[in-house]
């Protein structure tokens, strides 16, 4: 079987929410000695991409993405190793949480099964999320993106108090603020200063990624 074919069958097995076949073909691929790195950016990343289009296209759906999710991540605890052993370090560090006053948590799950599934470590803290403990993860992690989930017009203002909040502590140039949620529009971020608004998960992901790619 020639790299090609490994990566492909990774990435079917993958986005058919398949484990234990993903987790074997990861397996089979090392054995063949195939790189790491490769298999993460080609196999992995790739499936997952894919899956995000699929969702973001209508083709696919919560459940579809949840199970090709798990997939990623028992297929990435079994690269772990081989991608320390060749130095392969996440793509970056992201915030993610649901603001203040808000108990959704859905629509934020999503976004951070996408981020880890193009390579990006994924700080989670939580719903009803409130400014102190953000500016505190900023501080700590190093984290260069903070993405803000507001599944209420209710919880929205939290989302622009977050931001006055980050600007107050000097923090503001030091992270791009990504906002979403049902009520969430464009127009709402630009009013907000944010530095960008995904109306899904998967796009979530691209622009997240973005980011760092523009650093790299």
């Amino acid at each position: 079987m020639s790299e090609a074919e490994c990566f492909n069958e990774i990435s079917v097995f993958l986005q058919k929410g398949k484990a234990k076949d993903t987790v074997a073909a990861v397996q089979k691929a090392l054995a063949c000695g195939i790189g790491a790195r490769d298999i993460l950016e080609k196999a992995l990343i790739a499936g997952m991409n894919s899956i995000g289009n699929k969702f973001k296209n209508g083709e696919v759906f919560v459940p579809e993405v949840l199970v090709a999710a798990r997939a990623m991540n028992k297929a990435s605890e079994t690269l772990k190793p081989a991608l320390i052993k060749a130095g392969v370090e996440p793509l970056g560090r992201a915030i993610i949480c649901t603001v203040r006053g808000d108990q959704h948590d859905i629509g934020k799950n999503l976004v951070k099964m996408m981020l880890e599934g193009n390579g990006i470590e994924v700080i989670d803290l939580g719903v009803d999320c409130g400014e102190e403990k953000i500016l505190d993860a900023v501080k700590t992690s190093g984290a260069k993106v903070v993405c803000l989930s507001a599944l209420l017009t209710t919880t929205m203002p939290a989302q622009k108090d977050i931001i006055e909040s980050l600007k107050s502590a000097g923090l503001r140039d030091s992270v791009k603020v990504m906002v979403g949620g049902a009520p969430v529009t464009q127009s709402y971020a630009d009013e907000i200063g944010a530095d960008a608004y995904t109306a899904d998960a998967a796009s979530a992901a691209e622009v997240c990624r973005s980011f760092y790619e523009r650093n790299a």
